[in-house]
């Protein structure tokens, strides 16, 4: 990654479809390192961005 994704809270106010590949990628190993921690919300962004990265490939 060549650059500091944005942040978490300013993606979260927008679709998936507009993140970019490296911040999609960022967030879902973040969120993977994670996960025995996450609630039910986490869990459906994690979702959320594997089937967008699914979507692109």
């Amino acid at each position: 990654m060549d650059e500091t994704p944005r942040d978490f809270s300013e993606l979260s106010m927008m679709s998936k479809t507009k993140w970019k590949n490296d911040e999609l990628a960022y967030y879902q190993q973040a969120l993977s390192q994670v996960l025995p921690y996450i609630n039910a919300e986490g869990l459906t962004i994690l979702h959320e961005i594997n089937e967008e990265l699914h979507s692109r490939n």
